[in-house]
């Protein structure tokens, strides 16, 4: 029997759950699952006898460390700031452990203790990060090992609404945290690496600063740079490229518009707004302008960003119903980017038959010989439903599938890692292309500039 501890059961674990409901026979699984709030398992795994439901404060620390001292590996689905107390737990009782997270200082400073125990420690084997850097790294690979050098490198992913789902004017609903999506781009400087170039840009330029892609069969797509692109470059090997640029994905016109909750600063999460919950839509957007006595507040905030009356732009605004001055927001003491987001939660949550979709592109640039090549991989998924999101089935399937793994042995390079081995990462997208997760690639010409001058 391989016994599973799933901590965290929220809406990205629904195909991880369904995944190990598949396996639970053949592999002789025995899954609990722990959370607040059970409903999303109950209805994925029902009366199932390979599962057993829990509740769990996740701070009751004899309960969690006696759920993982009878466990075999935990997978911790929490967000990110409570990994550390499953993991040292699962170091102390010498369990694997996989989250889809970011790998933080804390966690890698257990790797000495991790390796001594001989456990695997996976991280960052979601979507992004995680089918990222196991698509990027096959291809990197492939490339070095055919003998070429590479000198370009960019990757794009978003989670986005499928076309036949989209039904507003910012071509946008909520596929995963909307915190996340409110906040993204801040506390720090945008950095990444562009023909030679080391390029910086602050939060309050970010949405300004974008570029296009075109998806095969899907259109024209924009991108902007996420914080810090910088830090793969070692990771990935890729020490002598001349660009390196990794970004979110929006349909084109979604950033100019965003940008105007940052210039008027509805996105900052650092203070808390008096008399918040008495608020209106149209109180709120009016704290950030000029006062004038005489002003409408759709006059006011047209003249102050210089947005014209009939600019789709300010059409984006009003479908949100910004100017709604009757319906109080109803949050106490809360920032202008919780207000914000209660206010686009009301407008982009999914419907019950929406579909998702997510979009990846990595561009790889590279030197065979005295010729310049590129090769371009996109990947399109769609979700089925409210449920069965493509966000849910590319987060958790290899979350899932690296478990199982680890469990049989398959995945054994102990330590506090990424997915960027070929241990890893080639029977992973293996199995993922069961599910329909397959990237396509196609060879495109070079970039135009020469890489091996640095450019301006």
């Amino acid at each position: 029997m391989k016994k599973i501890l799933l901590i965290g059961a929220g809406k990205s674990t629904s195909s991880l759950m369904a995944y190990l409901k598949q396996h639970a026979d053949a592999e002789n699984l025995q899954v609990t699952i722990v959370d607040k709030d059970l409903s999303l398992a109950q209805k994925i795994v029902g009366d199932n006898e390979h599962f057993t439901l829990k509740t769990l404060n996740i701070f009751d620390d004899v309960i969690r460390g006696e759920l993982i001292a009878n466990t075999d590996l935990v997978i911790s689905m929490l967000p990110a700031r409570f990994h550390m107390q499953v993991a040292l737990d699962a170091v102390k009782y010498g369990k694997h452990m996989v989250t889809a997270s970011y790998i933080s200082d804390e966690l890698k400073a257990l790797n000495d203790q991790v390796v001594a125990k001989n456990l695997v420690f996976m991280n960052e084997i979601g979507l992004d990060p995680g089918i990222d850097h196991m698509s990027a790294m096959r291809i990197i690979d492939r490339i070095k090992q055919n003998g070429g050098q590479m000198k370009l490198f960019e990757s794009f992913t978003g989670g986005l609404v499928a076309p036949e789902s989209d039904d507003n004017l910012w071509h946008y609903k909520f596929t995963w945290n909307p915190r996340n999506v409110v906040v993204a781009g801040q506390g720090g400087v945008a950095k990444f690496l562009h023909a030679g170039q080391f390029k910086y840009i602050p939060y309050q330029k970010l949405f300004r600063r974008t570029e296009f892609l075109d998806i095969d069969g899907y259109g024209r797509f924009e991108a902007y740079p996420n914080r810090d692109s910088l830090k793969y470059q070692s990771v990935y090997g890729l020490e002598d490229v001349t660009t390196l640029y990794r970004g979110t994905i929006r349909r084109v016109g979604f950033s100019r518009a965003w940008n105007i909750f940052v210039q008027l600063g509805m996105t900052d999460d650092t203070y808390t707004m008096e008399n918040s919950e008495n608020m209106t839509k149209r109180d709120f957007i009016n704290s950030f302008l000029p006062f004038s006595p005489s002003d409408s507040v759709e006059l006011k905030l047209r003249q102050y960003m210089k947005i014209d009356q009939d600019d789709e732009l300010w059409l984006k605004l009003e479908e949100l119903d910004l100017f709604d001055g009757k319906t109080k927001i109803g949050l106490k003491n809360a920032t202008p980017a919780q207000i914000l987001q209660k206010i686009l939660e009301d407008k982009w949550t999914l419907k019950p038959d929406d579909k998702d979709m997510i979009v990846m592109y990595h561009k790889f640039g590279y030197k065979k010989g005295d010729k310049f090549k590129q090769i371009d991989s996109q990947l399109v998924v769609k979700g089925e439903d409210q449920t069965y999101t493509a966000m849910a089935k590319t987060v958790g399937l290899p979350v899932a599938i690296a478990a199982l793994k680890i469990l049989k042995g398959e995945i054994k390079t102990p330590g506090v890692q990424l997915p960027i081995i070929k241990e890893v990462y080639e029977p992973i997208l293996q199995e993922l292309e069961q599910y329909g997760i397959v990237f396509k690639d196609k060879e495109v010409p070079f970039q135009c500039y020469n890489p091996n001058k640095v450019a301006g």
